[in-house]
Order: C-alpha cells, then structure tokens, then sequence
C-alpha cells in the first residue's frame, strides 16, 4: 500500500475547515449536555460508585462514548454519500490511488475527527477540574485506539448498507445498546449475568475498563487483556472494511 491515504485525510480536513464551528458545536456540545445532565444531575442522588464521586465515574465512559458516536456516524453516512451517490472513490480510482489507500484515509480521517471531539471535551474537562491526573495522556491513547476502532466498524457497516434506512439498524440495534451496557452509567458487574457476558463480547466496555484502570493506577493482568481485546478487533475490522468496500468500489 502506497501513502496516497494522507491525500483523503487532507482533502477532509479542508472541508472540516470550512464547517469548524459547526463541526465542533456538535461533537463538543452534545457530550457536554450529556456530562451536566447524567453526570452533575443524576450523579447527585448518588453518594459514590467504586468508592469515587459518580462524575469521575462516569466521565471516562462519556468519552469513550464520544470516542465510539463521533467516528460512526462520520464513516457511515458521510462515507455512503460519497460512495453510492456522488461516486467519488470511483473517480479518486481515476488517480494513481488504490482502493485499499481510499478505505484507509477515510478511516484515519473519521478517527480524527473522533479525537478532535475528545481533545475539545478533556480541554473543557480540564477547565472544570474533572482532570487531574497526569495518566490522563495514557486514557488518550486508549481513546484514539477506540476511534479507531469504529471507524473501522463504521466503513464495515458502510459497505453492507442498502440505503440511509441500513444505519438506523445499526445505531438502534448496535450502538445505542452497547452505550447502555458497556458500564458508561453504571457498573457492568451491576447487571443481569447474561448482560455482562453480552458487553464483554463488544467492545466498547472493554475501552472503559481501560480508561477507568488507567486513572485508578491498578494495572493488572485484565487490563492487558483488554488491550489485546482492542487491538485486535481493531485489526480485524481494518481488514475486513479495506476487503468488502474494496470489493464495493471495484464492482
């Protein structure tokens, strides 16, 4: 693979440019709403979870939540759109670029846009004394492998998608669930048993788990293993994404 790639980065971030304070309205404004809602509102009927105040609970949930909605939705419907209806992989296909740089940009674009959102939070965090801690730079890295990670995801579901309606699908039945089970709220050790074992088959717990091990300095064995957890499904969707919407654009 050459590094046309960087090419389809750019090119999106110069229409980010364009749309900056709109663009940032949105992934900065609404994880806000969410953290004074849920996380100062509701977390003050409750006296702690896990021996800490339920906003420091539930703040690295919040970003890892950010870290999942922002890449998704930026890779599905953004990336459908070029696809199937203005057909621009088709003609980028034209160029010297592969479509295997093609599905890599995009990715690498929507995980940026992803961060973007989380560095804009953490900032406004920072300003309300939700971080502290210096291992925050180490939950950063685990967010940018989270962004990553659906971003992938997203281009998967991108190449199965019949119309707009096959997103609705997703986020009904995927992405808002595993928001609910993931132990951004609440504990996930709190939930029925059946439940525990279906968000540690996803992905997102794994994220929080992390995150939250980070800040509590606990590093253990588990911790590795959600890591590997991942890295490895974000390897795999990789994969799997380049094949099916390689395959797509080539059709």
């Amino acid at each position: 693979m050459g590094d046309s790639y960087r090419f389809i980065w750019f090119r999106n971030f110069l229409q980010f440019k364009r749309t900056i304070l709109v663009s940032l309205f949105w992934v900065i404004l609404e994880p806000l709403m969410y953290l004074g809602a849920i996380g100062f509102g509701v977390g003050s009927y409750i006296n702690n979870i896990n021996g800490q105040n339920y906003v420091d609970f539930f703040f690295p949930g919040l970003l890892c939540s950010t870290a999942m909605m922002v890449p998704f939705f930026e890779g599905t419907y953004t990336n459908y759109t070029k696809l199937t209806y203005q057909k621009l992989y088709s003609h980028m296909l034209l160029t010297k670029m592969t479509p295997q740089e093609i599905v890599l940009g995009e990715i690498l674009w929507s995980t940026s846009k992803g961060f973007f959102g989380i560095i804009g939070l953490s900032f406004v965090a920072l300003i309300m004394g939700l971080v502290q801690d210096w291992k925050f730079i180490f939950v950063l890295w685990v967010l940018l492998l989270t962004s990553f990670l659906f971003s992938s995801v997203a281009m998967l579901i991108t190449s199965l998608a019949k119309n707009y309606d096959s997103f609705i699908y997703a986020t009904s039945g995927f992405i808002i669930p595993m928001t609910l089970i993931s132990g951004i709220y609440f504990p996930v050790s709190q939930q029925p048993f059946i439940l525990q074992i279906l968000a540690y088959l996803l992905p997102l717990s794994h994220s929080v788990e992390l995150c939250r091990t980070i800040l509590s300095g606990k590093i253990n064995l588990v911790f590795y293993l959600h890591l590997f957890y991942l890295m490895f499904t974000s390897y795999a969707f990789l994969n799997l994404s380049i094949y099916k919407i390689s395959k797509k654009i080539l059709k």
